[in-house]
This record gives C-alpha cells, structure tokens and sequence, in this order.
C-alpha cells in the first residue's frame, strides 16, 4: 500500500490544503498521514477566518514523533503545498531527509504555491525566494503553474515551446518530474485549458474545456492525485489521464452546483474510478 505524509494546511469549512488533498487520496486507496501546519475555520480567500498558525516547532514535534514510531521506513512520499510561514519550509526540508534515510526511495512532491497570472504572488514576499532556493532543490516532484514555472526559472514561459524550456531549467535546479498545472499557451483553441507533464525523456500534454471559474483547493487536489497516480504506475501519462479526468469532474459538478466549496465527496466515484476521457498527448 501507497503510504503519503501531507504536510499541508487544514480547515474546518471547505476543502483545501490536506482538507483536499487526503479524501481523494485516500479514496484512491493510498494511506496519508496529514501534518497539520494551520488549523483554520476555512480558507483565507474569504477574508475572514478563525483558528490557530501552527508554529513549526510543534509541526516538527508531530514529525518527530511518527519518525519515534519507527514509521518512515512505510512512507512512499512526503507531499507539501502552500508555506504560510518562511519556517515551516525548513521543517519539511528536515521531515524529507528523515524520510529518506528511513526509506531511500522515497519522493518528495512538492506543490511551490506563489501565486497565478491573474492575481500575482499572493503569499509573503519571501516565500517564493525560500521556495526557488531552497525547497525546490530537494524535490523529486513539483507542481507548479505556469505563473509560478516562470518565477522559479526566472522565465516567462507562453507557447508550449517555452513552457518546456522553463520546465527543463526547473529539473536543473533538482526536481526529475514536473507537472505545470495551467499551461495558457495562445495558440491553443478557445475555451480549453491544458496540463503538461515532464518525467524521464517524455513530455505529455492533455487538454480539456475551461471551466469558467477559479476555486480554491483544486491545485492541492491536483497535486495530490498526480503523486498518488505516479508512485502507482510509474507512467506521468497514466498519471496525468487519471488525475486531470478526476479534477475535471469535480470542478465541472461544483460550477454546476453554485458552491464555493469543491464538491470532493460528491465526486467521490470520479475519483476513485477516473472516466478516462481526456488523452494525452506525447510532446516530447
């Protein structure tokens, strides 16, 4: 059995961070043992919230005390998304290593959460540099969009061609595997979006109709589904066919809804049992 740390924020209301990520995991069949870093009413997108920022020295205690259960030798992968503090970056850092020593084939997936085109950078000015120079470095795995692509490579990547290019600086600086979540290149036809994804010698592409909304939570999902579909088969275009098939039924069952809040448990079947409707395509 497939067995995941996710060292990611939670809230109560909603879903995103491990409120997104561990259920779909989770129902793909994958043991997760979540670290929390905050504990929130819901997500800070609604202006307002409750609960308590973990200090990362009591997430290095809930770290430290599952590595004292001689724990790590299971774990598979260790997966991470949005940094609300420039400490906890060097807790997950820590938390890999340790990982790693206990089991050397384990990955570390990181999802490097800035920002997106439309809004720019949206976490603390120092975040995206602790991210560039520090974190990305030790990943095996990242997530980014095309947005967050660019400033990790100090790019700005458009067209597909540039986007691979960007990619290829971003598995120099250490990740083998790249997954760009949004890729927004001008030539491709209207209304669509795609993901591209980069492992070993091969590139794939995938396109699917825009959804005309943004919410919260679908990158963690994103990420999550990706890493759990590639410890599983190896294969970053099996992975990419399931885990855009499952992130297109949710997203399209809560536009239709008028919720705020992805439909996660509603769509529970299509993530677990991806239809398969989107083919990749082989750019590389």
């Amino acid at each position: 059995m497939t067995t995941i740390v996710s060292i990611q924020s939670a809230v109560a209301y909603g879903h995103v961070g491990n409120s997104a990520a561990v259920f779909p995991m989770q129902r793909l069949g994958v043991e997760v043992w979540p670290v929390y870093t905050v504990n929130f009413s819901n997500h800070t997108g609604y202006g307002a919230w409750k609960g308590p920022l973990i200090a990362a020295d009591d997430v290095r205690a809930v770290i430290t005390g599952m590595e004292e259960r001689d724990a790590f030798g299971e774990v598979d992968a260790v997966l991470s998304g949005y940094q609300g503090g420039n400490e906890i970056g060097g807790v997950i850092i820590d938390a890999v290593a340790r990982v790693k020593a206990a089991n050397p084939s384990a990955i570390y997936a990181c999802d490097p959460v800035m920002g997106n085109a439309k809004s720019g950078c949206f976490v603390h000015p120092d975040i995206p540099i602790l991210l560039r120079e520090k974190v990305v470095p030790v990943a095996d795995l990242i997530t980014p969009n095309q947005f967050e692509l660019g400033f990790l490579t100090h790019t700005e990547p458009e067209t597909l061609e540039d986007t691979l290019a960007s990619v290829d600086k971003a598995r120099e600086m250490g990740p083998s595997t790249v997954l760009v979540t949004s890729v927004l290149r001008p030539d491709r036809p209207e209304d669509t979006i795609e993901m591209l994804a980069v492992h070993g010698d091969e590139a794939w592409l995938v396109q699917t109709p825009h959804i005309p909304f943004k919410v919260n939570g679908s990158g963690d999902v994103t990420a999550a589904l990706f890493t759990a579909h590639l410890l599983d088969s190896g294969r970053a275009d099996d992975a990419l066919a399931r885990t855009v098939s499952s992130v297109y039924a949710v997203l399209k069952r809560t536009f239709e809804s008028g919720r705020r809040e992805l439909q996660l448990v509603q769509s529970q079947e299509e993530i677990a049992h991806p239809a398969m409707e989107f083919t990749p395509e082989r750019v590389r």
